[in-house]
């Protein structure tokens, strides 16, 4: 393709699929590049501008990316997959309502469109419309059996049961000896759920072992390297802090900080619930910025930490502060609950010394156990074997526990099992932590109407506060040695 480009470098059809190659194989920039010369030739070419539209999102360029995609639309508006390309992209912008008018469209137009469907059934978790999500998904799988994501997106509802016959289903989707490793973990795990359904536990553990075997081949986790960066953390936030230039600085945020799969979700909802709160659920800028910290100074957190001076520490809270403005549009206080902010408690007090932070726990046995039986969509790479789950969690509570002694009257110590137990009181305790005033609505999140982005708890959290029995007790035996490893 270089050398027909070379011979003949303003021919559009080679442009173009020179641009779409580079576009798949990850390289953003020099996709927009020949894309938007092949533009310049033929500006009124539906793919052209689609494919032009999706190299501008993957590089980051949102805006300019859906003014193409939807033009795209505007040529082509009978073209299925030029509707479904604009709802992805307004799906990972949060434009939902647009992207399930654009995903509607798609299907309208080809019904068997089983990507626009699937992302059209996402849309419906994340909205709270669990019920139409089942049926979007069911139809993908009346369509397709053997559809791993459908699969696997209905078994991580978590709160609608498989059946005998989807066991079956799964079973005979496992047996395909071509199926890709990724989609063998996705069906695996939907498998675990399916039999677990059944009350099959033996049956149901043993499909979750391989599930994890399998996905821990695919990905890289060193446990040492983990260990030796959380001492360097404690280590560096040893000594004292520089005194705040602002001390109320970040008035307007609430951390939460956990593990997965500890009721981060749950708590988020009930304050979101609160009329004064905003959920902005797991978002990135918190990491962003140390990462950028941490190229400016050619030094990887924490090294530069004992460096940075109140100066420093207060340009980091108000870049996060600008970031994240979008979240206090039209409420005055915001969550935070990405999945690391439990790393950066010392960071968040220095940065945001005003913000509050709830350091939110569970039963570490369940809490592994939940992690264990979770597939991640990114980023969690110690849960897919039992020994480094304990690690991990060992490493998760030693710095936790440093954090509460090194700032006890800045973070709150807040227990699942103590909240499911007795609601009210943990809910008054704590919107008083946060300073907020009693809202009844927060007793009965299930009812509020908000958008939940984490799917792994996205049904769940739409069900009222309530105690159940631990999701761990059937698999007490196999659980062991867990158990003795985290009480080591």
């Amino acid at each position: 393709m270089q050398q027909v480009l070379a011979d003949a470098p303003t021919l559009v059809d080679a442009q173009v699929l020179y641009g779409v190659t580079s576009l798949m194989r990850g390289d953003s920039a020099k996709a927009i590049e020949f894309l938007r010369k092949a533009e310049q030739q033929r500006p009124d070419d539906a793919n052209i501008q689609m494919s032009l539209g999706g190299a501008l999102h993957d590089a980051g360029a949102t805006d300019e990316a859906l003014a193409h995609l939807r033009r795209a639309c505007a040529l082509a508006p009978k073209q299925a997959s030029a509707w479904y390309n604009l709802g992805k992209a307004l799906k990972q912008q949060w434009k939902l309502e647009e992207a399930v008018d654009a995903l509607r469209h798609a299907l309208a137009l080809n019904d068997g469109y089983i990507l626009a469907r699937i992302s059209l059934a996402d849309i419906c978790t994340i909205q709270g419309n669990i019920a139409q999500a089942v049926r979007e998904y069911r139809r993908v799988l009346q369509q397709q059996p053997e559809q791993a994501e459908a699969w696997h997106a209905l078994a991580n509802l978590k709160t609608e049961p498989l059946n005998a016959a989807d066991v079956e289903h799964i079973r005979r989707a496992l047996r395909n000896p071509a199926i890709n490793p990724n989609t063998r973990v996705a069906l695996g795990f939907s498998l675990f759920k399916a039999l677990e359904d059944q009350h099959d536990y033996a049956g149901a553990f043993e499909a979750l072992r391989e599930a994890n075997a399998n996905k821990r081949r695919l990905v890289r986790w060193d446990a040492a390297v983990e260990h030796a960066r959380i001492e360097m953390i404690m280590t560096a936030f040893r000594e004292p802090l520089p005194e705040p230039l602002d001390p109320t600085l970040g008035k307007e945020v609430i951390l939460i900080v956990s593990m997965p799969r500890s009721g981060s979700t749950l708590v988020e909802h009930i304050l979101a619930s609160h009329p004064q709160v905003e959920g902005a659920n797991e978002i990135p800028d918190l990491p962003s910025i140390l990462e950028e910290e941490s190229r400016r100074r050619g030094q990887a957190f924490p090294q530069w930490v004992g460096q940075a001076d109140a100066n420093d520490w207060a340009r980091l809270g108000n870049d996060y502060l600008a970031r994240t403005a979008r979240w206090r549009e039209t409420r005055p206080y915001f969550t935070d609950k990405g999945l690391l902010n439990w790393q950066w408690a010392g960071a968040i007090r220095a940065m945001l010394p005003g913000a509050k932070i709830i350091h939110c726990h569970r039963d570490p046995v369940d809490t592994c156990f939940s992690c264990y039986r979770q597939l991640f969509n990114d980023g969690i790479y110690y849960s897919y074997d039992m020994a480094e789950l304990a690690e991990h969690y060992r490493d998760y509570q030693r710095l936790s526990d440093y954090w509460l002694m090194r700032f006890p009257d800045w973070i709150l110590d807040f227990s699942y099992e103590s909240l499911v137990q007795d609601p009210e009181t943990q809910v008054r305790r704590l919107l008083a932590f946060c300073e907020l005033p009693f809202d009844p609505a927060c007793l009965s999140p299930h009812e509020a109407k908000r958008n939940v982005y984490s799917t792994a708890s996205a049904a769940q959290v739409r069900q009222p506060i309530r105690q159940e029995p631990a999701r761990s007790a059937p698999y007490s035996g196999w659980l062991q040695p867990l158990r003795d490893r985290l009480a080591r």
